[in-house]
């Protein structure tokens, strides 16, 4: 087993302020066996990043310019980043369409977890876009296997239609998007 232990005056206890103090003077971060840790922690994010290619690739095959990779949003001292924000100009509109998208590979264990932050995400970052940039649009972007089957699932094609949630369902082997869900 490895413990990593913070002292009170460390940067992250700090960043903790009064509940690190509820604590004592040592407070546990992380409690696991760094043999098995590390590696799972590797393939998720190399997996995350796989995704996040995917997707560009998708968008890039269906003609749209990615114009942030990521998108920041700051609104007084909140910061925000969308995964991407990208342009596509349509002949029969002036301005064309504007989005931005965030990617989720739902590779967690729970992906009920994955979805509760993946929709206070989505809900974030659209109040960000509605106080910045309010003619972008935002999608999530799920894998297509997700989608077949933790996404029709009652609770979240109600969560889908209560939260109003835009969807870009992606296939992240073919690189293309599979559906868009409006």
């Amino acid at each position: 087993m490895f413990m990593i232990s913070l002292n009170s005056g460390s940067s992250f206890s700090r960043g903790l302020g009064d509940r690190a103090n509820r604590f004592g003077t040592n407070i546990v971060v992380l409690e696991h066996d760094i043999a098995t840790l590390f590696p799972i922690l590797g393939e998720i994010s190399m997996a995350k990043d796989l995704f996040h290619e995917a997707v560009k690739a998708a968008l890039l095959k269906e003609d749209w310019i990615i114009t942030a990779d990521p998108l920041r949003i700051k609104i007084d001292g909140v910061k925000l980043e969308i995964d991407l924000a990208a342009d596509k100009v349509v002949a029969a509109e002036k301005q064309g369409r504007k989005i931005a998208i965030e990617i989720k590979s739902f590779l967690n264990n729970s992906t009920i977890t994955d979805f509760h932050a993946a929709l206070g995400q989505f809900l974030n970052y659209r109040l960000g876009l509605t106080m910045t940039d309010s003619d972008r649009i935002l999608y999530l972007a799920v894998p297509e296997d997700t989608f077949e089957s933790f996404f029709q699932e009652r609770f979240v094609q109600e969560a889908i239609k209560l939260y109003e949630l835009r969807l870009l369902i992606y296939d992240s082997d073919q690189e293309v998007i599979v559906i868009w869900k409006d």
